[in-house]
């Protein structure tokens, strides 16, 4: 082999040894990636270029673009009114159907996202019974088309730059049907052994809130019960931490002094009541946002936050936000509000300022809940032109009318023209972690061409198998993809696996769809750990789960899932 050939298979293996080491920050990993292929001149300054303007991966882009547009409808908010009925059956019917179904054509974290609160908040069932459940369904949903996951559309990306055409629409239909069925029918079953958590407060309860007793305060010198500190509604004062020292449980006589950290847990709708205490002031009354609007936000894996205290971070600085509370994963989460160290998952109130919406760094650091600006939604006949536009050019391009690539620039033309976006919107919440590892990865395929590295990995499959170790390599392929799913996310698993499976195929000397296939659907396999989906976060501190929730009902799921591919891929897809 050449010295290019080493210094390739090199980078190849640090990038994935990078993923699991830094698993929240694989656009990072895949922009040092990209940064030594171009330095040391192992990919063209045109193959540079192309892989950032693969026709897949603007397609990938542009439908997430557009997307944006109908999370500020009512579409799915008026889904989610259907879903909740008195019996269990049927409630579990249709959130997996609705779920799955919507899931086809929409981001799956947009649909979970919406579906989140009417589930915590209903007055029928635990939200824990259903919500796991719901991520699932979202996961298999998106195997149902081309455009149901960015996975797909990772790989249809890599497959064009491999063979110059694309996916159709319809090419994932047929196994994803069955995945849909018997998954659904597996995930049913294994419902009953999810956990029954009681859920006492609705879905903004169960806040950490800070107030801090300050100079001049009519609580100093006065007892908890004096105060009127025990009779708030659906507040409670759960611990004291004066000079360094934390009181709990704290009894009603506790007289209190200048300097007291007052700890609340409850809703937090309610949290404007304590503003009616003179001298009390809280975390995010300092910063002066109190008044503004509560946004409710989840903290994402690759935050910078993580690691970080919300003080030591520079939160207001970062966001033009302050904290007004924190909830974790049902802990009850103890201390002074500005020092608590940051998790992946962790439930943020936020009280924003005007910049707020306006900042490039929130949609990388939070998924959004609720509370969103009044004026980010729309209505009327923009919004039925969002919705109308988006459904037709799917249809368009799915009856092969139209490519998707030309109707979705279209659609978002036609968006930014009736202001259903606006270019700051689109600037803010562009992909551009997604965009960076796609084309990574598409110059990665090149350089591993380029110094004939996948020449040479064909030649030793065909020279060490026969045709008889076909199904085994499939097998491998199969587990490799999901063990790195697993791992480093699925995005990430599919940019790394496919020219693995690509290689592979051509050592057979068979059709590389087969493998393609098999990297698309075990990268959409995750349901073992709560952090290889992003749904699978979600749904994770929403309901309160343990990892070991998530074995109990993924694994029988994974195992189905797993089968049902490695079997219909050769019949749909034959070598």
């Amino acid at each position: 082999m050449s010295l290019d050939a080493y210094l390739t298979i090199g980078i190849f293996l640090t990038t994935i040894v990078g993923l699991i080491r830094f698993q929240s920050r694989p656009a990072l990993v895949f922009g040092v990636a990209l940064l030594t292929l171009v330095g040391l001149n192992l990919v063209s300054k045109e193959q540079l270029l192309s892989s950032m303007s693969n026709p897949g991966l603007v397609t990938l882009v542009l439908l997430i673009l557009c997307s944006f547009a109908l999370e500020k409808t009512r579409l799915l908010r008026v889904i989610a009114s259907k879903v909740i009925v008195n019996s269990y059956n049927s409630t579990w019917l249709r959130l997996f159907g609705i779920t799955a179904l919507s899931s086809a054509v929409l981001n799956n974290t947009a649909v979970v996202a919406t579906l989140l609160s009417p589930i915590r908040n209903n007055p029928h069932h635990l939200a824990s019974k259903l919500l796991l459940p719901l991520s699932y369904a979202a996961i298999l949903g998106g195997t149902l088309t081309l455009i149901g996951t960015s996975t797909n559309l990772i790989v249809n990306s890599l497959y064009i730059d491999a063979q110059g055409q694309s996916l159709s629409f319809f090419s994932f239909t047929a196994i994803g049907t069955i995945l849909v069925l018997a998954c659904g029918l597996v995930l049913r079953a294994a419902s009953r052994w999810l956990p029954e958590i009681e859920h006492k407060e609705t879905c903004s309860k169960g806040y950490f809130i800070d107030a801090k007793v300050v100079k001049g305060s009519e609580l100093i010198g006065r007892s908890v019960e004096d105060n009127g500190l025990r009779h708030l509604e659906s507040l409670f004062l759960v611990e004291v931490v004066r000079s360094g020292r934390l009181i709990s449980p704290v009894t009603p006589t506790e007289v209190l002094q200048l300097g007291d950290r007052l700890i609340f847990s409850g809703d937090i709708t309610k949290v404007m009541q304590l503003s009616q205490f003179s001298g009390l002031e809280m975390f995010a009354e300092k910063n002066g946002l109190l008044d503004s609007n509560l946004t409710e936000v989840v903290v994402k894996q690759e935050s910078v936050l993580i690691g970080k205290t919300l003080k030591g971070a520079g939160f207001r600085a970062l966001f033009d936000a302050a904290v007004v509370a924190i909830r974790r994963d049902g802990e009850e989460v103890s201390g002074k509000l500005g020092e608590v160290v940051i998790k992946a998952g962790d439930f943020l109130m936020l009280a924003v300022g005007e910049d707020f919406k306006t900042r490039r760094n929130i949609s990388k650091n939070f998924i959004v809940i609720s509370g969103i600006e009044p004026e980010t939604r729309i209505n009327g006949h923009r919004a039925w032109l969002s919705i109308g536009g988006f459904i037709l050019t799917i249809a368009l391009a799915a009856t092969g009318v139209i490519e998707m690539l030309q109707g979705l620039i279209l659609l978002l033309g036609v968006m930014i023209f009736s202001q259903s976006l606006n270019v700051n919107e689109i600037v803010r919440r562009f992909p551009v972690d997604i965009w960076l590892i796609v084309s990574s990865a598409i110059l990665l395929s090149h350089a591993l061409v380029n110094t004939g590295v996948v020449e040479l990995l064909a030649h030793w499959v065909n020279g060490v198998t026969d045709k008889e170790h076909l199904y085994l390599a499939l097998i491998l392929v199969y587990l490799m993809t999901w063990m790195l799913t697993e791992l480093v996310t699925n995005n990430a698993a599919a940019a790394l696996m496919f020219p693995i499976a690509y290689s592979i195929a051509l050592g057979f000397g068979v059709d590389i769809l087969p493998f393609v296939m098999t990297v698309a659907f075990a990268a959409s396999g995750s349901f073992i750990s709560p952090y290889g989906y992003q749904t699978n976060l979600m749904v994770y501190n929403a309901g309160q789960y343990r990892l070991m929730d998530f074995i109990r009902v993924g694994l029988p799921v994974s195992l189905v899932y797993a089968t049902i591919v490695l079997i219909a891929v050769p019949i749909f897809f034959p070598f």
